[in-house]
Order: C-alpha cells, then sequence, then structure tokens
C-alpha cells in the first residue's frame, strides 16, 4: 500500500474510514439479521465497499464481530466507571448506580444490547476470549467498588460478582427476546435488589 492521497486522504485514513463504514455496518447487520445470517456480501453491500477491500480491513466476519463486541464492551465499561465514580460510597448508592447505568446504557440502543447478550453467544468459539475478557473487566470493576465497604461480606466476592454478571446477562437476554419485553426500570430494581442481596453482610 503506497502513501498517496487520494481525495484528500492518504491510504492509511482511505484503510481507518473503509473500516468504520464496516463496524457501522456490523453493528446494524450483526444485531438484525444477526452474526450467522451476515455475509461478507452483506457487509459489503450496507459498508459500499468491494470484498478485497473488506479483506484489507478485516480477515473475515470472525474477526469484524470480535472488533464490534469489544468496543461495546469498552464504551460500556466507561460509562458505568464514571457513574460508580461519582456515587456515594455506600454498598446501596455504588450498586445501584453501576446497575443503572449498565442497564440503562446497554438498553439505549437495542443492536448494542443484542450483539453483547445474544450475538456473542451465537458467535461461537470465535468470541470466546473476548467474551471472558468481557466478563473479567467486570468483575473487576465490581470487586473494586465493593471490596472497601464495611458491610460488604467476606465471602469469595469473585464468584459473587461472577454469578450477578450471570443474572444481568440473562435479564437482558430476556429483554432483548421478549414478544413484550419487561420495562427497563424493572430489570434495574430486578437486578439491584440480586446484587444488594448477595453483598451484603
Amino acid at each position: 500500500m503506497n502513501g498517496r492521497s487520494y481525495r484528500g486522504m492518504s491510504a492509511e485514513e482511505r484503510l481507518e474510514e473503509r473500516r468504520e463504514r464496516l463496524i457501522s455496518a456490523a453493528y446494524d447487520l450483526y444485531a438484525d439479521p444477526g452474526f450467522p445470517e451476515t455475509t461478507i456480501e452483506r457487509l459489503c453491500a450496507a459498508a459500499r465497499i468491494s470484498n478485497r477491500a473488506f479483506y484489507e480491513c478485516f480477515s473475515g466476519r470472525d474477526e469484524l464481530m470480535q472488533t464490534v463486541y469489544d468496543r461495546c464492551v469498552r464504551e460500556t465499561l466507561e460509562e458505568m466507571t464514571k457513574a460508580i465514580d461519582q456515587a456515594p460510597d455506600t454498598l446501596a448508592s455504588r450498586v445501584k448506580t453501576g446497575v443503572t447505568s449498565y442497564i440503562s446504557f446497554v438498553t439505549g440502543d437495542r443492536r448494542r444490547a443484542r450483539i453483547m447478550h445474544l450475538e456473542v453467544r451465537r458467535a461461537g468459539d470465535c468470541l470466546t476470549t473476548s467474551r471472558q475478557s468481557a466478563v473479567e473487566a467486570f468483575i473487576r470493576t465490581i470487586e473494586s467498588n465493593v471490596a472497601d465497604l464495611p458491610e460488604v461480606t467476606k465471602a469469595n466476592q469473585r464468584l459473587l460478582a461472577l454469578g450477578m454478571i450471570g443474572a444481568v446477562q440473562e435479564l437482558l437476554i430476556e429483554w432483548v427476546l421478549a414478544d413484550d419485553p419487561p420495562p427497563v426500570g424493572r430489570l434495574i430494581d430486578t437486578a439491584t435488589h440480586i446484587f444488594h442481596r448477595a453483598f451484603v453482610t
């Protein structure tokens, strides 16, 4: 690839622009109709690029899915951490703030909720490492925000955090798949109740 500019963009800038178009297309298509149903040809048509250009950006659908999923996780963690940092130093406040920010942000865009909680599983083995890394990141976030509070149980906090993450994931899968999804406020109240009961001494 040479460095000559085209329409005012360098080769590197053109490559990055195509990558972002593919990521945007994948964000739509991996959410609906879903990862298994989305072909490279369909992604290229949506992004308005050639198949050859696709492979200049990504090795295949799996790598593109990993990129989209990792970005969703990173943005959600940033939103959640920012909210918790501003919460009072009590278990009730941190739990309520963390749960509210997570569920509100994820459900704020149904595509994000579906990719993070349903399509990541449908993608299979190619997303196992990314999914494990995401779970570890959320475990660390939970542990770091409850460990120093006096009212928190001294039981294995890692296992409690893992169990709570699983509970929230199932609540959000129900929200994504239900014909009549439960109100987001009810999801928040349910998850907050579970978290608080799990961690309080």
